[in-house]
């Protein structure tokens, strides 16, 4: 494990905004979502919608335990996230019938069709951040490993 340094605790340094870990996170996170709204405003999805459809698109059908446990979410967070994707005609949500305490949400047509017109959302995000490409896979693998 490498050596770690940081300012003494007694330090103001450590209470310093622009030294925080968590609000570099925070602003970038920011960030990345007022990116990707007008690409996703054309879609008609919001930004916790679209990652539930990149799931989908990954994998469908899922359970609802599945798709939480993909997106970190709990069930609480998830149904009406759900709910308003079924409303919009994108998802179909069903008991499953070898155990009725689970539902399986799966793609309707309209879903499936939506992934081809969301197909270029990466590339034109990659665009905006104008950040090179191994730059960026690095940088995603690196908040991977503080996730965990």
């Amino acid at each position: 494990m490498s050596q770690k340094t940081a300012a003494p605790s007694d330090s103001p340094e450590v209470l310093r905004l622009d030294n925080q870990l968590c609000f570099a996170l925070y602003g970038a996170a920011n960030r990345m979502t007022r990116l990707y709204r007008p690409l996703l405003d054309a879609l008609g999805l919001t930004y916790p919608q679209y990652l539930a459809m990149l799931v989908l698109w990954e994998q469908s059908p899922r359970t609802v335990g599945a798709l939480g446990d993909a997106l970190d979410l709990d069930s609480s967070t998830l149904t009406p996230l759900l709910k308003r994707l079924e409303a919009g005609g994108l998802i179909a949500r069903r008991r499953d019938p070898e155990d009725e305490r689970r539902v399986i949400v799966d793609l309707t047509d309209k879903g499936r069709a939506l992934r081809d017109r969301a197909i270029d959302v990466p590339e034109k995000l990659f665009c905006a951040l104008d950040m090179p490409l191994d730059a960026m896979a690095a940088l995603r693998e690196r908040l991977k490993a503080v996730a965990r």
